[in-house]
């Protein structure tokens, strides 16, 4: 199950302005300096970095996102209990429309780590889970409606799957809708395995911002079997105020704490753009863009397994495929048995829908992403063509758009993921010289001269900085750098006239003007998480690629490196070429 990141705090706006559009912005005005403790290296102010930001993110759906993920302290969490009088406003509903009798009509195979006291503490962690609408939505009938669906998905990711027929093994003939939240740790792992450590150790930014603790597995645990270095230490900087080492040294905790229902909670109101936050979906806060509709993508539980595994569950080639059709029987039986009523405009299957994964959302309208980028487009007016800025982007980066400071990360490139990017510092004021900021005009008779031929050791300013020549140039702009280098700690004051000389000596042809640098080619849309290289060769009909984050169970096929293995039980994550739960 892939989990995505987390954010800030601001103020619940209402569905309608969920509709607004997503326009581009004109790039902003900041102050560029040279840095005078750094001859490589640029001063922007913070001011200019929060407005930039501000600027971006305008959007009021990022409001929204935000106040979706604003969370509780811990402190308040572990005291909630049943009937308590102190218990926050949004797990006093939960226990209004979904009492403890519910849970354990819900919950009769389940393991002893999950319980109703921890379930209220998971939802309490969450404000914004069963909370308040103040435009006037039904607060009540949604908190029900999200509760019996991530029940739903409960019953597919760790639930019993014991048929109602098998009466050696459910005597009580327990129908499948009701034995969620069997299973605490994956199946096939159990603690002191060092499982799940793909990309761990890597020189990469993943390892740079959640790195792996030794002898630690980042197995499936929890309700929605959290998994991965990187999703443990996104949750764990959730959970404990920015600290990602705390469920990365000790993952175990997301197995045996109301972290395990915690974890589910998170991802329920996480977005992993260009995918909705599914509370968004049931709630209707979100709506969907004329690209997201045209590709059978609206509202419903469909859209729900969309986003949790929608490029294995959804689309024409999967409708028969055992997963989807789980979860849809187990959607199926609790909304019948809780009466939840279905909207014209909801479909409850994903077989018509075009997964998120596959559909290529960059220029639609009303569709807002979540992850900074360095951008990487050429700017002529500023130095070395930089754009000194990021923008939002549709994939994972090192940096989230809704996680505070991350912004400031990612112009200075905290993490060291943007290659060949200027060397930035952030300071509360830029220092006071006489060296204007870039792009101040500038009227001394020094500035440089594209039509003017200049020599070693000569000087000149351009965009405020003062630069020095090597050797001959001619049309050659200071700021990309070539024969001109910028001159540290020092004042943009032209030097006195030179004595006249012997008029230098022009080359036998003048150079060529350098052509400007090439923008650099922004980097692919990088997985969520690691992936095996797709096959040159389209898989047999029906069978898909092996993906390393779904559950396969024994008859499953699919395709590797060009070759067609079965699954001969339940797995995850272990590869048909090297593992024993496959076979050809």
């Amino acid at each position: 199950m892939r989990i995505g990141l987390l954010m800030t705090i601001r103020n619940l706006l209402t569905p309608a302005i969920a509709a607004v559009i997503c326009t581009s912005l004109p790039l902003s005005a900041i102050e560029i300096q040279l840095d005078p403790d750094n001859p490589n290296g640029y001063l922007i102010s913070k001011a200019d970095i929060e407005a930039t930001e501000q600027a971006k993110t305008a959007n009021p759906m990022y409001a929204i996102w935000s106040q979706a993920l604003r969370t509780e302290k811990n402190t308040i969490v572990e005291a909630i209990s049943p009937d308590s009088i102190t218990n926050p406003d949004n797990v006093k509903r939960v226990e209004r429309v979904f009492g403890e009798a519910q849970w354990q009509f819900l919950t009769p195979m389940a393991a002893p780590e999950y319980t109703y006291t921890r379930f209220l503490q998971a939802i309490g962690k969450f404000p914004a889970f069963c909370g308040d609408y103040p435009d006037g939505r039904d607060a009540d009938a949604i908190c029900e409606k999200s509760i019996i669906t991530a029940f739903a998905h409960f019953s597919q990711e760790t639930g019993g799957h014991i048929s109602i027929d098998n009466i050696s093994d459910n005597p009580e003939q327990y129908a499948e809708w009701r034995q969620a939240l069997v299973h605490v740790r994956e199946m096939g792992w159990s603690e002191g395995q060092a499982g799940y450590t793909t990309g761990c150790g890597q020189d990469d930014w993943q390892n740079r911002r959640w790195p792996c603790a030794p002898n630690q597995g980042y197995f499936g645990r929890g309700a929605k079997q959290l998994s991965y270095h990187f999703n443990y230490g996104a949750f764990s900087e959730v959970m404990f105020d920015g600290d990602a080492t705390v469920l990365l040294n000790n993952p175990a905790r997301v197995a045996d704490s109301w972290l395990n229902l915690a974890s589910a909670i998170w991802f329920f109101l996480t977005p992993q753009a260009p995918k909705p936050a599914m509370l968004h979906v049931i709630d209707r806060t979100w709506v969907p863009s004329s690209a997201e509709l045209d590709a059978g993508i609206g509202y419903g539980f469909g859209t729900t397994i969309n986003i949790i595994n929608g490029g294995i569950e959804c689309g024409e080639q999967n409708r028969l495929k055992g997963q989807p059709v789980n979860r849809i029987s187990y959607w199926q039986g609790l909304s019948d048995h809780y009466q939840i009523i279905r909207q014209d405009n909801e479909e409850n299957t994903c077989w018509q829908q075009t997964p998120f994964g596959s559909l290529n959302l960059s220029n639609a309208n009303n569709v807002l992403y979540t992850n900074w980028e360095g951008d990487w487009a050429y700017y002529s007016d500023r130095p070395g063509g930089y754009a000194f800025e990021c923008k939002l982007v549709g994939y994972q980066t090192a940096y989230s758009a809704l996680v505070a400071g991350d912004y400031q990360k990612c112009v200075t490139n905290f993490y060291d993921s943007h290659q060949n990017w200027p060397e930035v510092s952030i300071v509360n004021e830029l220092p006071d010289t006489d060296n204007p900021a870039i792009g101040d005009p500038i009227t001394d008779d020094k500035k440089w001269d594209a039509n003017k031929v200049y020599l070693a050791t000569d000087q000149v300013i351009y965009m405020g900085n003062l630069y020095q020549a090597s050797w001959w140039t001619q049309g050659d702009k200071p700021s990309d750098g070539g024969a001109w280098k910028p001159v540290a700690n020092s004042n943009p004051i032209p030097p006195a006239e030179p004595e006249p000389t012997v008029p230098p000596i022009e080359p036998p042809s003048p150079p060529i003007e350098p052509e400007p640098p090439v923008q650099p080619v922004e980097p692919p849309t990088p997985p969520t998480e690691p992936e095996l290289p797709v096959s040159p060769i389209e898989p047999p009909a029906g069978v898909e690629i092996w993906d390393i984050n779904t559950v396969y169970y024994g008859g499953d096929k699919v395709s590797l490196k060009n070759v067609v293995y079965t699954a001969k039980w339940w797995t995850k994550g272990n590869q048909p070429d090297i593992s024993i739960e496959w076979q050809q």
